[in-house]
């Protein structure tokens, strides 16, 4: 899915990839579930191109639902991926504390697990090699990634700015729709070690002014950063 001339989006509003693409090259931000390759080669070839465009990979925290196909593009195409050094050893298949209990409904919990189970989110390829980052850095990578601490979903949770898609990856930092329940709009993600600490950090990607804010789940949101903050902030004071 083109959502403007440099931005597109691979996999749907359950689990969803990214992909800068320039004159340069293209760089992935998160790499969903296994299953998403063949979608990622679709939308390459859409534009003309396949994966020994891609300059990196780009994850904004260490879950098995955004490691998907990364170490197949490492380890085939030479591709670097790049995740916080506190989320490394998560990259690389390391233990995730338990959360506490989540709400749920039934439908979307099945829509969730069997999504993730047709997307070989079963066989998950951890990653075996990473670099490692610590925020604050600009990436030497196509549309120039500015990567910005946000901690709390998990320790090297990271948003992604992209001045050149007026855009800002998420992650799991906020969703547009709560995989659990199926709720819509911004809100907190379901599965995160410190909440409170998630939503604290989100006031450092206010500072973008970025138009789109892109979930690793839920729709695309394009009303602006400052809208989409301010909503899961009231959605965190409701829920308490």
């Amino acid at each position: 899915m083109k959502l403007n001339s440099s931005l597109h989006r691979i996999g749907n509003d359950i689990v969803a990839a990214y992909l800068v693409v320039t004159a340069d090259g293209v760089t992935v931000i998160d790499a969903g579930l296994p299953g998403h390759w063949h979608e990622l080669l679709a939308e390459l070839g859409s534009v003309g191109l396949s994966p020994d465009d891609v300059r990196g990979v780009i994850l904004t925290h260490g879950d098995s639902d955004h490691v998907g196909f990364a170490e197949r593009l490492r380890r085939d195409h030479g591709v670097p991926v790049f995740v916080h050094a506190a989320d490394a050893a998560r990259a690389q298949g390391g233990d995730k504390p338990a959360n506490a209990k989540q709400p749920m409904k039934p439908g979307p919990v099945l829509g969730f697990f069997g999504y993730a189970l047709r997307k070989g989110g079963m066989r998950t390829t951890w990653l075996t090699e990473v670099v490692e980052l610590h925020g604050g850095e600009t990436l030497d990578l196509p549309g120039a990634p500015q990567i910005i601490g946000l901690p709390g979903h998990s320790p090297g949770s990271i948003a992604v700015y992209v001045p050149v898609a007026d855009a800002v990856f998420v992650g799991d930092g906020l969703t547009t729709r709560h995989v659990l329940t199926g709720t819509t709009g911004p809100q907190p993600a379901p599965f995160t070690d410190e909440p409170e600490q998630a939503i604290a950090s989100l006031r450092a990607i206010l500072g973008t002014g970025a138009r789109w804010v892109l979930p690793g789940h839920g729709a695309p949101w394009s009303g602006g950063v400052e809208a989409a903050v301010t909503a899961v902030e009231a959605a965190a004071r409701t829920a308490r």
